[in-house]
């Protein structure tokens, strides 16, 4: 009878013993995963890093547009995850392929989640040369993920105007004509409004860790 009960006595014993570590174990675990995970920037730190958000994300409208596979490209197509959108062209001989080969870069220091839901896309602000075909040879060039935009110069435009991007054509170059653009890159949000943006000049280290603020800022 003794020896029962001393078995009991051992059993709970060591029940306690195994919960105590078990939540030890639990909050050790909490705490290192709290230090490991990088602290959320504010919205002006986040600016002075060169990302703009605003307080209230903005409907961008509705807007009918093409890819360069044919597809339609609606508003529809930014929702459900985070896109960074470019507004440059082909014929662009520095800022745009310098941009697009930067944000393959970034697409590529990306790992889990945040790699599976954030894409690119570069809408043309000359469409006149832009057409859907030459797109299909431009931009995968850059990644084959990527998502190239052309459409009528009003739509375009309508568009660029929503996102703060302007675009004018350099006048007196006849064909082989440049167009003036914004470098910077607007960030949209996975509700497909636009959400704010990165100023040019981009830099690798400090837009990922502001882009990281951003997605754990909306995600609050």
């Amino acid at each position: 009878m003794p020896t029962d009960i001393n078995k009991a006595q051992r059993r709970r014993i060591w029940l306690t013993v195994a919960g105590v570590l078990l939540f030890m174990t639990i909050i050790v675990a909490g705490f290192v995963n709290r230090i490991q995970m990088p602290r959320v920037m504010t919205a002006a730190e986040m600016k002075a890093n060169g990302l703009y958000l605003f307080e209230t994300p903005r409907d961008l409208g509705e807007f009918s547009l093409l890819d360069q596979r044919g597809e339609a490209f609606v508003p529809e197509r930014f929702e459900g995850a985070w896109t960074l959108v470019f507004f440059g062209f082909t014929y662009c001989p520095d800022v745009c392929p310098a941009t697009m080969s930067f944000l393959n870069g970034f697409i590529k220091e990306l790992e889990g989640t945040e790699a599976e839901e954030t894409r690119v896309v570069m809408i043309s602000v000359d469409p006149a040369r832009d057409t859907v075909e030459q797109l299909s040879e431009y931009v995968p060039y850059f990644n084959e993920d990527f998502t190239g935009v052309t459409g009528e110069f009003l739509e375009l435009h309508r568009l660029a105007t929503a996102m703060n991007t302007p675009f004018r054509k350099v006048p007196g170059q006849g064909e082989n004509y440049q167009v003036d653009h914004s470098a910077n890159v607007v960030l949209i949000n996975p509700r497909g409004d636009y959400h704010g943006f990165f100023k040019a000049p981009l830099d690798l280290g400090k837009m990922k860790v502001t882009y990281r603020s951003a997605r754990a800022l909306w995600e609050r």
